[in-house]
């Protein structure tokens, strides 16, 4: 094979065109041609500079220009021939535009596929935390839908999953609202992080070109809020560094978790022993033996996928932890693991806004659970308080009487006032007032509470934000 025949991007220096199966080992085209909208935005911001600095004629730049639109159309109808010995998608598009114009041949002037590519997964990344803010958004209307419904119903609040304290459907939705919301600032700071501009930095030295880096930041839109240009301040760290790549891996990873937490306590309420929640029949499945089965699959896939997702973020630090600066191979393995983050995400919170839009809450249950009157038991902890007795001695006492209640196979406000008085001394006739739930919330009414007045607040809170 001679040296005209081999690589054509790359094969000046080679006699040989790669083997077969190197060709195959190393295409990343199969997962990156997901990249072709951004690259192609990428070459002509690239291209609109070099015309500014005089390396591109305004015809030329036309040519360029009519066929990266061309391009745009054809990537979008999903009528591009992806060739597998192109490696690449910056290759294939590179060869694709050569096909429509020889002018082509000048726009890789100035850059690498180092820089392109990073500056390609910028712009996908700006675009992956719009979308799964979006999604985000989604699921968290639909909690709020549903805390909305059910603000002041009771139910028991757990700790070591044990019954632990009332507290309201509200309030525990609530919860996860709060938490979401926080993933959703995440996205918003690896948008910020991802905003400046790598292009022009080359491999790892720059170019002798003259080329205008900031204008290709502002073509890009990779601006502050004044409009001024943000670009990377060092060629080797703009083309090594993947911290934007470990940054969205991790908030995917950290917003997995919690709706795998959600999960888990819907997969528990949904059960025969809880019976708190009706999951609908359309995100439930059966059994393929036993009839009468109706199960939470969504939610149990959602905690499956959690995994992989966080798997995608360790697969992202064991690749860069032993890198060298600035370019190595191993990177062309940092795109499937935040493409199947960003996939799997999106996924799951489509199913969570999905489920709880039409889930339902079985208040006799909920209530009947709720009106154990050991939930209470700190209540009554703090009555002795408010009695003038030290918080540790009032635990030790209405211990004690917990114990004495469960000895004789009573519950606690079924003690006569002889039997806790000698317990407790500092209890007086109005004790079991304590034991009422209505009055249990009615005293929760300050900030991070489940009172009635602090729901509605946090509610309205959450209805202007969503505007739902």
């Amino acid at each position: 094979m001679s040296k005209g025949e081999a690589q054509v991007t790359w094969g000046g220096r080679f006699s040989q065109r790669p083997n077969s199966l190197m060709q195959v080992f190393g295409e990343s085209v199969s997962f990156d041609m997901r990249l072709a909208p951004y690259d192609l935005k990428c070459s002509l911001g690239h291209a609109s500079m070099l015309q500014k600095v005089g390396l591109l004629t305004e015809q030329e730049f036309k040519e360029i220009e009519a066929g990266i639109h061309e391009l745009f159309e054809e990537i979008k109808n999903d009528d591009f021939p992806w060739k597998l010995e192109l490696e690449d998608v910056h290759m294939n598009l590179e060869q694709a535009l050569r096909a429509k114009t020889e002018v082509a041949d000048k726009l890789h002037a100035g850059r690498s596929r180092n820089d392109q590519v990073a500056t390609d997964m910028r712009l996908f990344f700006k675009d992956a935390c719009f979308q799964l803010k979006t999604s985000l958004e989604g699921a968290m209307i639909a909690l709020l839908g549903l805390a909305r419904k059910y603000p002041n119903l009771p139910i028991p609040g757990y700790t070591h999953l044990q019954r632990a304290q009332p507290v309201t459907v509200g309030h525990h939705l609530l919860a996860y609202i709060e938490a979401l919301g926080r993933d959703h600032e995440r996205f918003s700071r690896v948008v910020e992080h991802a905003n400046v501009c790598p292009l022009g930095s080359g491999a790892i030295a720059g170019t002798t070109l003259p080329l205008d880096r900031e204008f290709s930041a502002k073509a890009l839109g990779f601006v502050d809020e004044n409009g001024h240009a943000l670009i990377t301040p060092n060629g080797m760290d703009a083309v090594a560094d993947r911290d934007i790549f470990l940054e969205f891996a991790s908030a995917c990873s950290t917003c997995a978790l919690h709706l795998s937490r959600l999960s888990e306590d819907l997969i528990l309420w949904n059960s025969s022993e809880f019976g708190y929640i009706n999951l609908s029949d359309s995100f439930t499945t059966g059994s393929s033996l036993m009839p009468q089965k109706k199960n939470p699959d969504s939610f149990e896939l959602i905690r499956g996928k959690t995994g992989r997702i966080i798997g995608n973020l360790t697969n992202l630090m064991i690749t860069i932890k032993g890198l060298p600066l600035t370019y190595n191979r191993d990177l062309q393995e940092d795109k499937p693991p935040v493409f199947d983050s960003l996939d799997q995400l999106s996924q799951c919170l489509a199913v969570v806004a999905g489920c709880i839009e039409s889930a339902s809450f079985d208040e006799g249950k909920c209530r009947l659970s709720a009106s154990d009157p050991l939930l209470l038991a700190t209540d009554l902890a703090d009555y002795l308080v408010e009695a003038g007795v030290p918080f540790r001695k009032a635990h030790h006492y209405v211990g004690a009487l917990v114990a004495l209640a469960e000895e004789k196979k009573l519950s606690l406000p079924e003690l006569s006032d002889e039997d806790a008085g000698q317990v407790c001394e500092f209890l007086k006739a109005d004790w079991r007032e304590v034991f009422d739930l209505e009055r249990a919330f009615s005293r929760r009414e300050k900030p991070g509470m489940p009172g009635p007045n602090q729901i509605a607040l946090r509610i309205q809170f959450w209805e202007g934000i969503l505007q739902a």
